[in-house]
């Protein structure tokens, strides 16, 4: 297992050196990460919300049958049928327990559509963030570019002059060792 997690290890830190000398694409995933997470928040709130109209229409059916079983519990108590009266009262107690139980999860669900929103509102600021943070780099890489051009024939550059402290030749070559080590590393895998 020792040169498998060797390997392992080799790839993910070519990765993130990928990744180092490529920040604009680390940022474009997470940019992506980020609005992927806003469109859950959104589908989330919608859920929430369809649920607290649910929640508001039993409610009110609730509360239109404790209205009916009250007037069936007085038109009782006043015709002398007792037995009738006590058990619209007992229906009306448990329609308002059940009416209670239901206040409380639209209560719940109206906090959790707030903090849903409040999410939603964080996710946006930080994709803004990350959206202006790619604009930065994007940028910076463009100006890299046009500072590193270099002239083919080289005569008008003195030898030992190297723009900006990177040299794009150096880069290369470490580059394609990199990858010779890499292929022979996979050759000696095969044996």
């Amino acid at each position: 297992m020792g040169l498998f997690d060797d390997f392992n290890r080799f790839l993910e830190n070519r990765l993130d050196e990928f990744l180092r000398n490529n920040p604009h694409l680390e940022l474009e995933a997470l940019e992506e990460q980020l609005q992927e997470q806003e469109e859950d928040t959104l589908r989330l709130i919608a859920d929430l919300q369809l649920q607290q109209k649910q929640l508001q229409d039993e409610i009110l059916a609730i509360a239109q049958d404790i209205q009916r079983w009250h007037e069936r519990s007085n038109k009782a108590k006043a015709t002398g049928r007792q037995d009738l009266a006590q058990a619209a009262q007992e229906r009306e107690a448990a329609l308002l327990r059940q009416g209670n139980q239901r206040w409380g999860q639209m209560e719940g669900c109206k906090q959790r559509i707030a903090q849903a929103k409040d999410l939603q509102g964080q996710i946006q600021k930080r994709r803004q963030e990350v959206i202006a943070k790619a604009t930065e780099v994007a940028a910076a890489r463009s100006s890299y570019k046009a500072d590193s051009v270099w002239e083919t024939s080289g005569w008008n550059q003195s030898a030992n002059r190297i723009p900006n402290g990177a040299d794009p030749l150096e880069d290369k070559f470490k580059r394609w060792e990199m990858e010779d080590e890499l292929e022979q590393l996979k050759r000696n895998l095969g044996r």
